[in-house]
C-alpha cells in the first residue's frame, strides 16, 4: 500500500472537516472518531506539570488534546503506515490550531513519525475517566 502524504490527506479533507467532523455522538463518547494531524513533544518538557497535574514524561504513552476530558484513553492510528497505540490524555494542546493531538516522544516513535514531526492520524475514544480519576 502506498503511504499517504499530508498533502494528499489535506486535499481529501478540508481543515474544518478534519477537526470538526459532524457526529451523532458526543466527542468524548467511546467510539467517537476524529481525523487530523498529530505532532509530538518530548524531553524539553520533561518534568513540567501537565494540565492533569502529573509531571510530563516523554517516555510514557500520553497525549495532549484540546477538548477530550483528562484521563480519556484514545487509540491513535497513523494513517500513513497503519500503526496504532493507546495513549492517555493528560494535557491540553496542541497549540497550533490545525493539529488535532500532541503525543509524547515515545508515542511518536511507536507510531513511526518521530523523524517527520507530523502525521495524519485517526483518534478513536476508547474510554473516559470516572469522576476524580483524571490525573491517575
Amino acid at each position: 500500500m502506498r503511504p499517504l502524504s499530508l498533502v494528499a490527506i489535506a486535499a481529501t479533507f478540508s481543515s474544518a472537516t478534519l477537526l470538526a467532523a459532524p457526529s451523532r455522538i458526543h466527542p468524548s463518547t467511546p467510539g467517537h472518531v476524529q481525523v487530523g494531524v498529530a505532532s509530538w513533544y518530548g524531553v524539553e518538557h520533561r518534568g513540567r506539570p501537565t494540565a492533569s497535574g502529573v509531571p510530563f514524561d516523554d517516555r510514557q504513552l500520553t497525549a495532549a488534546h484540546r477538548t477530550l476530558p483528562l484521563g480519556t484513553r484514545v487509540k491513535v492510528t497513523n494513517l500513513r503506515n497503519g500503526r496504532s497505540i493507546v495513549v492517555k490524555i493528560n494535557d491540553r494542546g496542541p497549540v497550533p490550531r490545525r493539529r488535532l493531538i500532541d503525543v509524547s516522544r515515545i508515542a511518536a516513535e511507536r507510531l513511526g513519525f518521530k523523524h517527520q514531526g507530523l502525521a495524519p492520524v485517526e483518534v478513536s475514544v476508547i474510554s473516559t475517566p470516572k469522576a476524580g480519576l483524571a490525573g491517575e
